[in-house]
């Protein structure tokens, strides 16, 4: 599990009392008031938000507007007792902070799908974590429906399909690459689509809260903290729900070897189904089985590549050249690479590297000022 870098004030200890020992020492949750005086009054501001609404359009166009933003992630409908007349007020705001995306959702009721057919032409594969301040959703993975509204918060994969509805609502959504939680790949997997409660999940909401409040203030050195912070308190908020022997399933077992082989071998010439299959000792039709959801084991296989170049051009500390990079990349070609790059983050890689050698951490997401922008642009923007 990635370090916990949070900051506190320090537990006062009491005296030692000899042939006693000293209490163990207890690890808290950062505080709201923690956020706020991590803050550097000298560092400037590191984050500008993405925005989308329905608002300055007529009642009749909102929802195709609401519908096209969404597409890319899921198929939306209305109520059938609502008409596209009535209007569809909706309203977005989402923050990068790296390898977080915090999205702030204002939605009035309507049902959502994303089939089988929508995971084989996107890549992506995040998790993420409703959060909702107001209304309720149900929504169906492999049969099984859980419930989230303000006392109950959803965890969910966006590599498997799934179904629902909401009603009218006010939620903020975590969304996280599946690199940032690899190393728990087993435990998440077993929990997807499950509901979480309890003390850990008040504890998480009103950590995010604290940063929500926060967001335009933050500086670009306290994101990774704050990222790894809410990282941990997700893991332990779905270490917490899953019972210890549904995190051991074979399938969830096997899914983690693979993610984890490929990975480790992400650099290699050699990285191919039938290297994968050898040495998880499987069959390919296995294989093609575990990444159905994902696009293909192919497609995972050149998104994980194309992340790793987007960090490798982003640190100012790497100076290989972009050609090398591509060739790790998988791409024999610059101009294929320059191509591909482009359509994934909607930079090229020349602007990403000049970004990073200005010291300017910039995270991966098409600037505030484009027009067209789906929610799909957003999650493909999200960090490596």
């Amino acid at each position: 599990m990635s370090d916990r870098s949070t900051e506190s004030e320090p537990d006062k200890q009491p005296a030692e009392v000899p042939g006693k020992q000293p209490p163990l020492e207890r690890r808290r949750w950062p505080r709201q008031s923690d956020v706020q005086a991590t803050s550097p009054s000298s560092a400037p501001p590191a984050l500008t938000p993405l925005r989308f609404s329905t608002r300055e359009l007529t009642p009749a166009e909102q929802f195709h507007a609401w519908r096209a933003h969404m597409a890319p992630l899921v198929e939306v409908t209305l109520p059938d007792d609502k008409s596209l007349d009535d209007g569809f007020l909706a309203n977005q705001t989402a923050w990068y902070l790296g390898k977080l995306l915090i999205v702030q959702q204002r939605v009035p009721a309507h049902s959502y799908i994303r089939s089988r057919a929508m995971l084989r032409l996107s890549p992506i594969d995040h998790w993420y974590v409703e959060l909702p301040r107001s209304g309720r959703a149900w929504t169906e993975v492999d049969r099984r429906v859980a419930e989230s509204g303000p006392d109950k918060l959803a965890f969910r994969s966006l590599g498997y399909p799934y179904r629902g509805r909401t009603t009218d609502s006010d939620t903020i959504l975590l969304f996280m690459p599946y690199d940032l939680l690899a190393d728990d790949a087993g435990l998440l997997e077993a929990a997807n689509n499950s509901t979480l409660s309890g003390n850990l999940a008040t504890l998480l909401i009103n950590y995010v809260h604290g940063i929500e409040s926060n967001l335009s203030r933050l500086t670009a050195e306290e994101l990774p903290r704050i990222v790894h912070t809410i990282r941990d308190m997700v893991v332990a908020c779905v270490s917490s729900s899953v019972a210890p022997a549904t995190a051991t399933l074979p399938n969830m077992g096997m899914m983690e070897r693979a993610h984890r082989y490929i990975h480790s071998n992400l650099q290699s010439d050699t990285l191919t189904p039938d290297s994968i299959c050898r040495a998880l000792g499987i069959s390919r039709t296995r294989l093609y089985q575990l990444f159905g959801a994902s696009g293909g084991v192919l497609n995972y296989i050149r998104k994980r590549r194309l992340l790793a170049a987007y960090a490798d051009l982003s640190d100012p500390t790497n100076n290989r050249p972009i050609s090398e990079i591509a060739e790790a990349a998988g791409f024999d070609l610059a101009a294929n690479f320059t191509r591909a790059f482009s359509h994934e983050f909607g930079f090229s890689p020349r602007e990403i590297r000049k970004a990073g050698a200005a010291e300017h951490p910039v995270p991966p997401a098409a600037p505030p000022e484009r027009r067209g922008e789906t929610f799909g642009d957003w999650l493909n923007a999200l960090g490596h």
